[in-house]
């Protein structure tokens, strides 16, 4: 409330085009930038191939496509923001949400996944993170996700009750007034939305962005084709390729600095060699080197309390 969220930082030190855009266009659908770019998978595939024999590891690429995407939002932090009541925010935290279907048949059920990550994560850690949120939801498990929980409770309501929770829900969105609890579980409250279409063999298209919430970006990969490509030199040669196509909220960055973004994302999809190794943590330097500290040693005081507990009730077992 008052230019304060619990998902994000407002940004007061913006120029004054980029201050006024969100009152030219208040909602996100007012700003949808769209963008396409065929994307060469023949270099993703010999990775794929050479991973399994070294490794025995299976990337697959919906990993790849989440790696890239986690690179772009740490390496451009502008990216990860988002715009709210005509103000501008930083997120607090990277996330990802991805609908996944149960079983490939008309009647199969459609889950949706929110993730956090902090951006550094090699693919290997992405799989792992990946694998685990879809275990948590397989058939013997389906209440044990927060997301899924929390829309299977907002589902059983009568539909009178249902649109008033919601116009209550937007409205507390809208002035900052939602818990953080309640956000971690909107799938709707992320960072970047995505959607791999070759497991439905649907060709990618442009998704819209969510007037609920404060979704910037929503990344689409299309089937795969096979299509003529020119190099320099005029020689046409066939490809296996796909579509990427991206919906963008124009308000949180200017064209220059998404195009490059969105060159980060690209060079890391046809590169997923990139990603293996996980990225240092930055140095922390001035406020935020203090507030770290300060952190470390309030964990280091739990810990030593935790383990003077420890002792205690052992002695007393004995």
């Amino acid at each position: 409330m008052f230019g304060r969220r619990a998902d994000g930082v407002r940004v007061k030190d913006l120029p004054i085009i980029d201050k006024a855009m969100p009152y030219f266009m208040p909602e996100r659908s007012d700003a949808c930038n769209l963008y396409e770019e065929p994307l060469n998978v023949g270099n993703i595939d010999k990775f794929v191939i050479e991973q399994k024999k070294a490794t025995g590891i299976h990337y697959t690429y919906t990993e790849i496509l989440m790696g890239a995407c986690l690179r772009m939002l740490y390496q451009r932090p502008k990216t990860n923001r988002f715009i709210h009541n005509c103000m501008v925010f930083q997120r607090k935290y990277i996330s990802i949400s991805i609908s996944v279907k149960k079983k490939l048949t008309d009647d199969g059920e459609e889950i949706t996944l929110k993730m956090y990550f902090t951006g550094r994560e090699s693919l290997k850690e992405i799989k792992e993170k990946f694998e685990a949120e879809l275990a948590k939801n397989s058939i013997a498990a389906e209440k044990d996700h927060k997301t899924t929980r929390f829309a299977g409770v907002l589902a059983k309501m009568p539909n009178w009750l249902y649109k008033f929770v919601l116009a209550v829900l937007r409205f507390g969105d809208k002035h900052g007034m939602l818990p953080r609890k309640l956000l971690d579980v909107s799938p709707f409250h992320t960072s970047i939305f995505i959607t791999d279409l070759r497991s439905i063999k649907l060709n990618s298209l442009y998704h819209h962005l969510y007037n609920f919430g404060n979704t910037t970006i929503f990344a689409a990969m299309g089937k795969l084709y096979y299509a003529p490509v020119a190099n320099r030199s005029g020689e046409i040669s066939v490809a296996k390729q796909c579509d990427m196509r991206f919906t963008l909220d124009e308000r949180v960055c200017d064209g220059l600095y998404y195009g490059n973004s969105l060159r980060v994302l690209m060079k890391n999809l046809e590169n997923p060699e990139l990603m293996l190794e996980s990225l240092p943590e930055p140095e922390l330097e001035g406020k935020a080197l203090k507030k770290k500290q300060k952190h470390d040693k309030k964990q280091a005081k739990k810990g030593k309390k935790q383990a003077k507990r420890e002792e205690k009730k052992a002695k007393k077992n004995k």
